[in-house]
């Protein structure tokens, strides 16, 4: 049995890749990641290079190990919109997207002995036009300050959407799992073995 851990901290992620069926472990990497952010300004980029740097953080101290980093970035018009942090600021961020399209990467990589694969899917979502009471309702329902674009999509954040162009609707939540799944194969490892 290979040993495999997923380097994030993210309830998100570790609740979609139990659907995998597959054990792990979930060590959270230290990596600064507004630094990077200031250096590489393609987010498509941004999302694959913090993706390697969290996996490589924890794969050079657990080299036993199939270590999966992941990272998700949004953005719209050449901005990139991170977790807001707060209400006020999910209130700008969703204000801002409001009646407009924007862009989800949403990056992994796998580190495992002479391995590295990485993989990027990109999502484009269109949000309806709403008002500023709509979007105070949507975020006292989902709170959604520690989310990318400021919006939970499987829960309450559906209802901001009238477009969803993707191939792996679990890429919007944190982690591309058809993706991720067909990899992991590749890689020996058996799905649905929990257990």
């Amino acid at each position: 049995m290979t040993r495999i851990i997923l380097a994030s901290g993210s309830k998100y992620r570790k609740e979609l890749l139990e659907r995998l069926g597959i054990d792990f472990e979930c060590i959270s990497p230290d990596i600064d990641e507004d630094k990077l952010k200031k250096t590489i300004k393609d987010p498509i980029e941004l999302s694959k290079e913090l993706s390697r740097l969290k996996a490589q953080e924890i794969f050079k101290d657990n080299q036993d190990a199939l270590v999966i980093g992941s990272d998700q970035v949004c953005f719209y018009e050449g901005q990139i919109l991170g977790k807001s942090g707060s209400i006020e600021k999910s209130y700008q961020i969703l204000s801002t997207l409001s009646g407009n399209e924007h862009i989800l990467a949403t990056a992994y990589t796998i580190m495992h002995k002479e391995h590295i694969l990485t993989n990027v899917n990109t999502t484009k979502l269109k949000m309806k036009k709403f008002d500023g009471e709509f979007i105070k309702k949507y975020l006292s329902l989902d709170n959604p300050i520690d989310c990318a674009g400021s919006y939970k999509l499987e829960l309450y954040g559906i209802a901001l959407f009238s477009k969803i162009e993707t191939t792996d609707h679990t890429a919007i939540i944190g982690l591309p799992l058809i993706e991720l799944s067909l990899d992991l194969e590749k890689l020996g490892i058996s799905l649905l073995s929990k257990g």
